[in-house]
């Protein structure tokens, strides 16, 4: 899930409310998110 949701970001499709939702439900982890979008999850 990790790959898919850095591509998206990346790709501007997702923004880090939609990555941070992504961490809440499970999918991925909280440095999964810092990973992606080098911000400190909150």
């Amino acid at each position: 899930m990790f790959d898919i949701v850095k591509r998206f970001y990346d790709r501007n499709i997702y923004s880090a409310d939609d990555v941070k939702k992504f961490v809440i439900s499970g999918k991925i982890t909280a440095d999964e998110y810092k990973e992606i979008t080098g911000i400190d999850f909150e």
